[in-house]
């Protein structure tokens, strides 16, 4: 079996796809080695394991809203297109949304991965309680307020396997979603707070070409849907009428141009009711601080041209500082530098140690689940409370039974 995008290969004797939370017990508590694996959106061996692969997709979602306590409960398995179908209908939202609303809810939380927003936490920061299947197979709840909490979001499998998970929850709230195109790579330089503090989720997508940068998606939130928002960002100009697509494809984006809907439909790039992005691509992402985003641009601009010929798109977002303790924001305000490239791995391969060395002086944080060459140590040496969650997993799965080959390496590795 291989992941979403087809560029890595599971080592895993299996993959157990129990129906209920009782079979997902039993399946744990009868594997000496598992791993829990979400809808494959990983592009690295972060989730593999020699032992068995479980999957909780196929559980059914369950869906509970505790309107006094302000949370949702829901299967880990489902995907987050379905929770916000669910949460709209009730008139609820979620604070924020990855790009991707295909993506698993345990698998997303489990990463850290993120949506975007210079005030919005990543999708881990929602979670109020974990109820999770140890390595006896018996189920334990983790809630916020406890003291295992911080190390237990974010904890990359390692802590068992999520059977169910309690997200913070809003009232529901109107998106208004604008392009604007042609911003020089010089304003966006000289004042990036300006750029992406200009809506509740930017993003930025280019090329590295040129002196432009391509295009800018600012998602307001707005309180009706004929509230008006500026023609200009930044000396760039918002495109008045049709869909600018990320990737040339089939036309799978949310709606643009200023027209207001649903969270749940305008906060993610890709719709719902479509198949997200091409799939066939490499990906690999780096948290740097936001105050060093200038001059960590400045210094991937200067591979551009070695860059530009193997990659679909670059995304820079921002992510708004946290206290979980693996979280790629953990302890700082963050914006991620974004890399989809072409299916071609020896250039990705040849090219991701450069990347890795230009920013090398601003202390990256490679995303748990994608491609990077960052040796564990230097991975480890970003986390101030990694000493703590080795403990709490020493602690939690002292036989190792959640254990693989890549979380070893970093369980074993010395900042």
């Amino acid at each position: 079996m291989r992941n979403w995008s087809g560029t890595y290969e599971y080592r895993a004797g299996e993959v157990i796809s129990p129906a209920t939370v009782e079979e997902l017990q039993e399946v744990v508590a009868s594997h000496r080695r598992i791993r829990a694996l979400g809808t494959r959106h990983s592009f690295n061996d972060l989730a593999d394991t020699d032992g068995a692969l479980v999957t909780a997709t196929g559980i059914d979602p369950g869906f509970a809203i505790d309107a006094d306590r302000g949370v949702v409960a829901l299967g880990a398995g489902t995907r987050y297109a379905a929770v916000a179908t669910f949460l709209e209908d009730e008139g609820w939202a979620l604070h924020n949304m990855g790009s991707l609303p295909h993506i698993s809810v345990g698998g997303a939380i489990a990463t850290g991965t993120h949506g975007s927003g210079d005030l919005n936490g990543n999708l881990s920061t929602a979670v109020r309680g974990l109820q999770i299947v140890g390595p006896d197979g018996a189920l334990r709840w983790v809630r916020h307020g406890d003291a295992d909490f911080p190390g237990s979001v974010v904890a990359l499998g390692l802590l068992g396997v999520v059977a169910r998970v309690e997200l913070a929850i809003q009232p529901t709230f109107l998106v208004r979603q604008d392009v604007y195109t042609g911003m020089r790579w010089d304003a966006l330089l000289a004042d990036v707070p300006a750029v992406t503090g200009a809506g509740y989720s930017v993003s930025v997508f280019t090329d590295w070409s040129g002196d432009t940068i391509g295009q800018v998606w600012v998602k307001r939130k707005v309180a009706t849907a004929d509230e008006q928002v500026p023609d200009e960002l930044a000396g760039a100009p918002r495109n008045p009428s049709g869909t600018l697509m990320i990737i040339e494809g089939p036309d799978d984006n949310t709606t643009q141009q200023g027209v207001a809907g649903a969270w749940s439909a305008s906060l993610p790039h890709f719709r719902i009711d479509s198949t997200p992005s091409s799939g066939d691509e490499i990906q690999t992402e780096y948290f740097i601080d936001r105050a060093d985003a200038a001059a960590a641009l400045s210094a991937v601009r200067e591979l551009a041209s070695d860059i530009t010929p193997h990659l679909l798109i670059t995304e820079l977002r921002t992510i708004a500082a946290d206290d979980l303790w693996l979280s790629p924001a953990a302890r700082r305000e963050s914006m991620a530098i974004h890399f989809t490239f072409k299916n071609e791995p020896e250039a990705v391969v040849a090219l991701t140690p450069r990347i890795e060395a230009a920013l090398g002086p601003f202390a990256p944080r490679p995303h748990w689940g994608k491609v990077h060459t960052v040796p564990p140590e230097q991975v480890v040496a970003q986390y101030p409370r990694f000493g703590d969650f080795r403990e709490l997993v020493a602690r939690v799965d002292p036989d190792r039974k959640f254990v693989g080959p890549h979380t070893a390496a970093l369980l074993g590795a010395s900042a």
